[in-house]
């Protein structure tokens, strides 16, 4: 018996970034509870939209849960970049998400295709 079974999500490379983006977004700190929630919730369904994709079976199902991970994760940065034109967050925490998103869009692109 395997100590970490190995389940389809965890050998996806694209999920393995939507984490990174997860933990830049709560690193962040955003003091706007209400833009704090919504890059959280986006992080987050960024995460789980890319490991649903792993388990689907066919081209189109897969092609449909990598779409809305890529546009959760866009969701997540917007919310950083917007946090700091409110002042409730800062410019280099925005700027780490955005590096983490932009390889994250681009890994989707390519397996959205």
């Amino acid at each position: 018996m395997l100590d970490k079974p190995l389940l389809p999500h965890r050998m996806l490379h694209a999920f393995q970034i939507a984490k990174d983006l997860l933990i830049a977004v709560r690193d962040a700190g955003i003091s706007d509870t209400h833009l704090r929630d919504q890059a959280m919730r986006a992080a987050q369904s960024a995460c789980l939209n890319a490991a649903e994709s792993a388990a689907r079976v066919t081209r189109a199902d897969r092609a449909r849960a990598f779409t809305i991970a890529r546009g959760e994760c866009v969701d997540a940065a917007a919310a950083l970049e917007i946090a700091v034109v409110c002042g409730t967050a800062k410019q280099a925490d925005a700027d780490r998400v955005a590096v983490i998103a932009n390889t994250l869009v681009a890994m989707l692109m390519r397996l959205i295709r």
